[in-house]
């Protein structure tokens, strides 16, 4: 099984001020969001991982650096297939503004028909990310456990594709900057491990330190002891 967390970038000032950034470029992390990254890779420490993947946006470069830190011979490889979907005109309006356009309620209740002007479809930006996570869980191995740093409604897009959630049910979950959402992938399903979390111990997360054991891709029936392995 190959375990993926899913990382959102610290916060933004385009997040505190209301802007849609998309691809725009020079966003950086806040004062607050480096905060926030910096106490998300003191958390993650113990936990060992075969690699960390991340869009090619500075806020998310910035948050995989910190991340990286300390992680030696541990080099961030970039998917441009993890960045922000591609919100064409949209893209830098203030979210106030936009909330006025017929296409907001679009977003809101029927995504997989968005397509924005000028940009990207919300069904093909999940599309390429769901694509990516696959290949990269085949290119570092069953037993790995790595990291990917993107974006919200990418992340979004990811766990609904986990959870079996048709993306038109995807606003139902939230995804904040900073936080972690944790996948495991077996030959026959995902398991959604954690979603936004950001505060919860990790020890979960560490393998032990016995012979792995298989995982099973049957779910537990009547809802398991816990732990998740």
């Amino acid at each position: 099984m190959t375990t993926v967390l899913l990382v959102r970038h610290g916060l933004t000032s385009a997040n505190t001020g209301g802007t849609l950034a998309g691809w725009t470029p020079g966003v950086h992390l806040a004062p607050k969001g480096e905060e926030q990254v910096r106490a998300l890779a003191a958390r993650l420490a113990a936990v060992p991982v075969a690699g960390i993947v991340s869009s090619p946006l500075e806020r998310c470069q910035e948050t995989a650096a910190a991340l990286g830190d300390g992680r030696d011979k541990l080099v961030i490889d970039t998917d441009e297939r993890l960045g922000e979907c591609h919100y064409g005109d949209w893209q830098g309006q203030a979210l106030k503004t936009l909330a006025k356009d017929p296409l907001w309620k679009v977003v809101q209740a029927h995504p997989s028909a968005a397509q924005f002007p000028g940009g990207e479809a919300l069904r093909d930006t999940q599309a390429r990310a769901v694509t990516a996570i696959r290949e990269h869980n085949a290119r570092l191995g069953d037993d790995a456990t790595w990291i990917a740093v993107s974006h919200g409604d990418v992340i979004k897009a990811i766990l609904a594709d986990a959870l079996g959630l048709h993306l038109d049910e995807f606003q139902r979950i939230v995804v904040d900057p900073a936080s972690v959402s944790v996948v495991t992938y077996t030959p026959l399903r995902p398991f959604v491990v954690r979603m936004n979390d950001t505060g919860g111990d990790v020890a979960g997360l560490i393998p032990p330190k016995r012979a792995r054991r298989k995982r099973s891709s049957d779910a537990a029936v009547g809802g398991g002891a816990g732990g998740g392995r």
